[in-house]
């Protein structure tokens, strides 16, 4: 720790104006620092904000000197340490190594830190009654089995049978026939099929809405899970003493020509985890009554079903791409 980082330092720079000449800068890093050290750190800040000047891309240039200076303002508010520096490197560089083609340790951590979920708000505005999206998450492939309507995309997954219908249609109201709905989800142990094998294809599936617009398959009743937290994401968590449970859900991805493709999920209302999501993805209009069904009781299709069921109805409203 610094000598400025003591208590009678501290005292010594209390009287210290609180005022500074330049605007940009967020007056809680001075909190215990000289004017003079003032000076050393903003000149940095500056000579590193000029690199960027000779950039031609201005996106890339607005995102750099952005970035730069948010970086900067955060070592320099909270004083980081030497030791605090190293240690946020060794991190990054433990969640490299643990990521590989199924595990993405880096998009956990975004998720944790509500990134994601701030990145989805930002491009994803609000629009008429158009369904809110939320975290696209870790496990999606591109290689979905395709399902005819009223199909099974569990493929063998353990867990509660769950009969999901609903509509798509555009924000006036207009059902839009042939969308790509690709629907994934964990199993009852709250695995994915990757987690098992990179291979294997389970509990995921991709079917298209009829020429009314509704939709209709058999996947399994959500159950609460942890996101992978042997890694250096779930020892972060442990030390803040957070929870690594996910709520409950089940993943949608919707597209349809001239709409804007639509990432989300539904949550059980039920849920006991309810909105302590530790990805923040919970939002209220996405939380859905599963509805369990006794043993015997009648399913939509005539499937024969030995225990209990469930069933739930999701309405899907695209928004028109560009908005």
């Amino acid at each position: 720790m610094s000598n400025l980082q003591t208590s009678g330092n501290r005292k010594a720079y209390e009287g210290l104006k609180q005022d500074s000449s330049d605007s940009r800068v967020n007056k809680r890093i001075f909190r215990a620092v000289t004017e003079q050290q003032q000076a050393v750190e903003q000149d940095l800040v500056d000579k590193v904000v000029k690199s960027f000047d000779a950039c031609d891309d201005p996106r890339l240039k607005e995102l750099m000197v952005s970035l730069v200076t948010h970086l900067h303002s955060f070592i320099r508010e909270v004083r980081l340490t030497e030791e605090e520096w190293s240690a946020a490197v060794e991190f990054l560089t433990e969640a490299g190594h643990i990521t590989d083609d199924v595990r993405q340790e880096f998009i956990l951590l975004s998720d944790t830190l509500g990134a994601s979920m701030q990145t989805i708000n930002v491009n994803n505005q609000a629009y008429k009654g158009a369904t809110e999206a939320t975290v696209f998450g870790p496990f999606f492939v591109e290689d979905a089995i395709f399902v005819e309507l009223g199909g099974d995309i569990a493929f063998g997954a353990p867990g509660e049978p769950c009969w999901v219908e609903g509509t798509v249609a555009d924000t006036d109201g207009n059902p839009l026939p042939g969308a790509r709905i690709e629907v994934w989800e964990a199993d009852q142990d709250g695995l994915y099929d990757v987690q098992y094998d990179a291979k294997k294809r389970s509990g995921r599936g991709h079917l298209y809405s009829a020429d009314d617009g509704t939709y209709r398959f058999w996947g399994l009743t959500p159950t609460p899970y942890p996101i992978p937290n042997d890694g250096p994401v779930g020892k972060l968590l442990d030390a803040v003493g957070r929870s690594p449970l996910r709520a409950s859900h089940l993943h949608f991805m919707v597209s349809h020509e001239g709409a804007r493709t639509l990432v989300t999920h539904i949550f059980p209302s039920d849920d006991p985890i309810g909105k302590k999501d530790t990805v923040f993805g919970v939002k209220d209009s996405l939380i859905k009554e599963f509805i369990q069904q006794p043993i015997g009781t009648p399913t939509p299709d005539g499937r024969r079903i030995e225990g209990t069921w469930s069933r739930v109805r999701f309405d899907i409203v695209l928004a028109p791409a560009g908005v």
